[in-house]
């Protein structure tokens, strides 16, 4: 059953939302309400920024600037 579940999640998630930016969601809500050091977070979000960067560098090197 919850196989069933995460699979119509991880459906209908990715077409509203990357699993990087849920997870720094996710972080984020975990650091106010005191579950996630500030430190974790840093880390997490530096990940998330990192990452995300990787990615639009990719972009641009495969379509050009103005994709």
């Amino acid at each position: 059953m919850t196989q069933a579940v995460k699979a119509f999640a991880d459906k209908h998630l990715e077409r509203f939302i990357s699993r990087k930016f849920l997870a720094w969601i996710t972080a984020t809500g975990l650091c106010f309400g005191g579950t996630l050091t500030s430190g974790d977070w840093v880390a997490v979000t530096l990940a998330y920024i990192g990452s995300q960067a990787l990615v639009d560098l990719a972009v641009q090197w495969k379509h050009g600037k103005n994709s």
